[in-house]
């Protein structure tokens, strides 16, 4: 099982720290790490927060035991964040989970993976979506995010 301190070294400034654990992320989405914070910054300028982020790109068995050690779930999750105070964090990101969901939705990976990082950011941010309400005003924040991006709702769908 892997502790907090398995996750990237924090860092002393407003930054985004960017650790690929797993390789083919790389291969997955070209420029990964410009994409993660570019979403990372957008999403900070919408929530007005600053903080530094840390985040790690890695495989589902690494995110199942970060599930297990933080949430006592034994599977793995598309993406955790843990918020800091100012609104900085660390945000995880499972890679096979997140392609699996990005085909079922029929979504470019680099959408969705945008998608995942303005989400956790949001979380560090101190967003939830513990009820109706909350969850669908984060729905909104995030696809306003998307939207400044370039990219589609990810929740058009669904509406």
């Amino acid at each position: 099982m892997l502790a907090r301190s398995s996750l990237p070294a924090r860092h002393a400034g407003a930054g985004i720290s960017i650790t690929v654990a797993d390789p083919q992320w790389r291969a997955a989405v070209p420029g990964v790490e410009a994409l993660v914070r570019r979403a990372a910054r957008a999403a900070q300028r919408a929530a007005r927060t600053r903080g530094p982020l840390t985040v790690l790109l890695a495989d589902d068995a690494t995110l199942a035991d970060l599930n297990a050690a933080f949430r006592g779930k034994t599977y793995p999750t598309n993406v955790l964040s843990w918020p800091r105070p100012g609104g900085g964090g660390d945000i995880a990101v499972a890679l096979q989970r997140a392609a699996r969901e990005a085909r079922e939705t029929g979504r470019p990976l680099a959408h969705h993976l945008a998608h995942l990082v303005v989400h956790g950011t949001l979380h560090c941010a101190g967003r939830d979506h513990e009820d109706l309400k909350a969850a669908r005003w984060m729905e909104r924040e995030e696809a306003l995010v998307l939207r400044r991006l370039g990219l589609p709702d990810p929740y058009r769908r669904k509406r």
